[in-house]
This record gives C-alpha cells, structure tokens and sequence, in this order.
C-alpha cells in the first residue's frame, strides 16, 4: 500500500515511516520540512494524492488556546484532500482518556480533532496512546525549583514511543477501524512516584516533593490510565530508562 504519513520526520512519525517501509508498504514522509503546511493547505493535495492511507502524526505547536485552532483547520485541510483524493483510510494518534479531561484545553482540543475525523466522511481509525516516557524528563522541567520538583500524584502508564509507533504502523496497514484502539505502557504509577525514579537513574539528586496542584498534569480529573480494552505494550519504564 502507499501510506502518507503527515508529521512523517518528528519522533514517533519516523519511526512509523521506518516500521510501514520495513514490512513491505511505501510509506512516504511528509512535513513542513518537505513543503507540505497542514494550516495553509501547501502541499496537502500532493502529498495525499494517490495514497491508500493517510496517517497524520502532526500537532499542535503548543498546548494553549491556540490548539483548538490547528486541530481544526488541519484536519478541514487533510481530510478535505483525502475525500477528493479517495483515500481509504485515515489515521490518527490521540490520547487514552482524552475526553475525561475537560480541565485541559489541549486534550479538548485532541477530541475535536477526534470529532472533525469522526465527521469527515473517510474511514478512519483513531490510536490513543498513554503519555510518552520520552516526554517525562520535561514534564519533570515544568515544575522544578531549585533542588526541588514539585509533582502531584496524578496516576500515569507511560509507554515508549517506539511502542506507540507500533501500534500507530500495525493500525495503519489494516482495515479501518471506524472507532478506537487504545494502547498503553504495562506499569501505572504516581507521577511523584516516576519523578523519583527518573531523577535516581539519572543520578540527579533533587528531591520530589508532592504538590497536587503543579503542573498542567495538576488539573486532571478523569481516568488517563489504560482502560479494560487497552493493547499493553512491553516496554516497562525502568527498562527504557536503563537503555537510555
């Protein structure tokens, strides 16, 4: 198949690309990078022209109000292009319990691009994925003071962003969905719990303190922990950590 991976050159993109190519497909990068601009619409048609998937791995260039706004006009933009170009299957990477967060601008801006595929008319398939272990070192800088990190103790299942390209590569190279896989890491912990045992296999000897209210993670309400139906991946933290 030949398989349009939009955020093609970014971390979990790349690794998708590579993973699709491997198994036989033509998976085909695309980014700014590569002249493509999901917001002006440069490029789209282009690069959705002639696929049979596309898979959108972009986001939003920061996690304000301003999200809302790229999740809309790129998905009109993308999928716009994908209808006229007949395009079968339409991917995209979101976040388990997503839509339990109201609290976050940033995670009800993932659910209306959640709700823009849902409209789009294109079969479609939608991977939500635990939150990265590779972004668990800035979470970490958000609220760091000193010798301190203050870090509530909002429950996380980290995954490995190899695990979520995975998932994202095995998605994309079958049947459309028309619904939900949710994908995540196989171990739950606080998030001062992971703060500690970053910082010790890093050998950096600030101490975590406990604050419920640091952080965007602060404001989480709901459930971002993997479901009943979750597909759990292999990588545990401290394994990723120590291959680091």
């Amino acid at each position: 198949m030949k398989i349009a991976v939009i955020g093609g050159t970014g971390l979990i993109g790349s690794q998708v690309v590579k993973n699709l190519v491997a198994a036989g497909h033509e998976a085909v990068p695309h980014a700014l990078s590569t002249g493509v601009d999901v917001i002006t619409g440069v490029g789209v048609d282009d690069a959705v022209a002639g696929a049979d998937v596309v898979v959108n791995l972009t986001n939003s260039p920061t996690f304000d109000d301003a999200s809302p706004a790229f999740f809309q006009t790129s998905m009109d933009n993308l999928l716009g292009a994908s209808a006229k170009a007949g395009v079968g299957h339409f991917v995209i990477l979101s976040i388990v319990g997503v839509d339990q967060v109201p609290e976050l601008v940033y995670y009800r801006a993932k659910v209306l691009q959640e709700d823009v595929l849902r409209a789009g008319g294109v079969p479609f398939s939608i991977v939500r994925a635990t939150q990265f272990m590779e972004f668990i070192g800035a979470v970490l800088s958000w609220t760091a003071d000193g010798e301190r990190v203050r870090l509530p103790r909002t429950p996380i299942q980290p995954i490995a962003a190899a695990d979520v390209a995975a998932a994202v590569s095995e998605v994309a190279a079958d049947a459309p969905l028309n619904g939900i896989r949710n994908v995540a890491g196989p171990e739950v912990f606080t998030l001062d719990d992971l703060g500690r045992i970053t910082l010790e296999a890093k050998g950096d000897s600030r101490s975590v303190v406990v604050d419920d209210t640091a952080g965007m993670f602060a404001e989480v309400k709901g459930d971002i922990t993997a479901p009943a139906d979750a597909h759990i991946a292999p990588t545990r933290y401290t394994d990723w950590l120590a291959a680091g």
